[in-house]
């Protein structure tokens, strides 16, 4: 994932223009530089890595022919060891 860069100097900058108390500006500005930190954010790079609608269509597809063929192996399977049983 990525890193958010904030710059804490322009906000508390900003707050203290807008007329926060200097103090008051610091601790926003911790608060929000620390919630940014924690914030598990995805880029445009993350989101294109990741499986699109088509290629989850394929896999459930290959996933079903797997299942079915599988269901099919096990018939036999169960109808041969009938035929051995007396």
């Amino acid at each position: 994932m990525a890193t958010v860069t904030f710059d804490t100097h322009k906000f508390v900058k900003t707050l203290k223009e807008a007329g926060v108390p200097e103090p008051q500006a610091e601790a926003f500005s911790t608060a929000v530089q620390e919630s940014h930190e924690a914030a598990d954010l995805a880029t445009k790079a993350d989101l294109r890595g990741l499986a699109t609608k088509t290629d989850l269509a394929e896999m459930k597809f290959e996933l079903l022919k797997w299942l079915i063929g599988l269901g099919i192996a096990q018939a036999g399977l169960l109808v041969g060891l009938l035929r051995f049983l007396p």
